[in-house]
């Protein structure tokens, strides 16, 4: 087994499942997190905690979701719903949710932490959306697992129980998790979210070739399959998206379509802060910087995140509009590498005319990007990428659907194959 990560010991010897039932995504993970660990070899272990408190320490909104923008919003309602088809399972979205956890927690801890109770409450909550609080429904819960409702639902009301389920949380805070579903390995390496289990496993699946997925793709189109692209070379994301949309697409029969955006503007038109990850909790901006290194040594392409950002990258977004079509395409990929790789100013014409290759190209280019016609393509790029719901980079969209980062990437393929 090749590790995708050279800290990961493989096989695991531990696999923590931090959950609370609230969470969409949690239920998500609960219905494959048994799978999982036979995959790896290991039982997992179940570790209730109250999300809220969670939040409470990182300086979260407790209903999260409604500080989304109403794009962003809309997106991840898609999402969810793309995963639990992906995933084969049932979810609908409760009318009263966020509904409060704390007394199914409570009566988990009271079972025992039964895997069997913990989907009984997932079931209740985003198959039926019951009130997971009411008595009544967690007697049930637990009676249809094998335990005693009435020995259950006076435990549950124990100070035992509650000072349980409050150190829980607090070793939850303790361990770096400002979310749900977290997974954490051999006691010390942290995934957050149903869509990193591949990064759980730890081990580089042999039917894939340098971390890239074999894309399950259709018989040949009778149309012309597109793929377009939303990017700024300020998104370390979007380097990473970049880095392999054009070989997946080729290997899906699919033409790729790159749609600059100013993302500060974008960030400014959907009300997002200019640099998100400057509001994210410490914990999260560990996480994301984690992430980030997996997912180049996933795809095995060089990462170093910068000394200087965020960076302006007006200049070389209108630089790239400003050059002729076939300089474009080369253009992108050495600023890429040169501000995400080797760390270099993309906002000086000089390491831009490098990236060009050509004086004479990238004197008419340097040129043409100070015309108002230039400046005025890009704000029109902006504006309609956000009128379309865009609201970060990359996005990748396949028909009307939209599809939102890096890690989305094979989902946008499988729609883009009907696969």
């Amino acid at each position: 087994m090749e590790p995708i990560e050279p800290s990961r010991r493989l096989p695991a010897r531990s696999l923590d499942f931090w959950f609370d039932y609230t969470c969409p995504f949690a239920y998500l993970a609960s219905t494959r997190v048994r799978e999982l660990g036979a995959e790896m070899g290991v039982t997992p272990s179940y570790r209730p905690m109250l999300l809220g408190g969670v939040f409470r320490a990182s300086g979260t909104p407790q209903n999260l979701a409604g500080t989304l923008s109403p794009s962003k919003a809309s997106h991840n309602f898609a999402d969810m719903k793309r995963w639990a088809a992906r995933f084969g399972v049932p979810l609908t979205m409760p009318q009263a949710h966020p509904m409060r956890s704390v007394e199914a927690l409570r009566a988990t801890l009271a079972t025992g932490v039964d895997p069997a109770v913990v989907d009984g409450f997932y079931e209740a909550y985003w198959v039926h959306n019951r009130d997971i609080a009411n008595a009544e429904v967690i007697g049930e819960v637990v009676e249809r697992a094998g335990h005693d409702r009435v020995a259950v639902l006076a435990k549950m009301a124990s100070t035992e129980i509650k000072d349980d389920l409050r150190r829980r949380t607090e070793e939850a805070v303790s361990l770096g998790i400002f979310g749900a579903p977290t997974f954490i390995v051999d006691g010390e390496h942290l995934y957050w979210g149903q869509d990193r289990m591949t990064f759980v496993r730890g081990a580089r699946p042999e039917h894939e070739t340098e971390g890239v997925p074999t894309p399950r793709v259709a018989p040949e189109p009778v149309h012309e399959r597109i793929i377009e692209v939303y990017w700024d070379f300020s998104s370390p994301f979007a380097y990473l998206g970049q880095s392999q949309i054009e070989r997946l697409a080729a290997q899906a029969s699919a033409r790729v379509v790159w749609r600059p955006v100013l993302l500060g503007g974008l960030f400014r038109a959907v009300g997002s802060p200019t640099v998100p990850i400057a509001t994210f909790s410490e914990s999260k901006r560990r996480h994301v910087m984690l992430d980030l290194g997996r997912w180049a040594a996933y795809w095995g392409v060089p990462f170093r995140f910068p000394a200087k950002f965020p960076i302006r990258s007006v200049r070389a977004l209108r630089v790239w509009l400003a050059l002729p079509e076939e300089h474009r395409d080369a253009f992108r990929t050495a600023v890429f590498r040169s501000y995400w790789e080797e760390g270099r100013d993309i906002e000086v014409d000089a390491v831009l005319a490098e990236c060009i290759g050509d004086e004479s190209v990238a004197k008419a280019a340097f040129a043409a990007a100070d015309s108002d016609a230039v400046k005025e393509g890009l704000r029109a790029e902006t504006e309609a990428a956000a009128a379309r719901g865009v609201f970060g980079v990359p996005t990748f969209v396949v028909g009307d659907e939209l599809y939102w980062g890096q890690d989305r990437l094979e989902l946008a393929l499988e729609a883009l194959t009907g696969a």
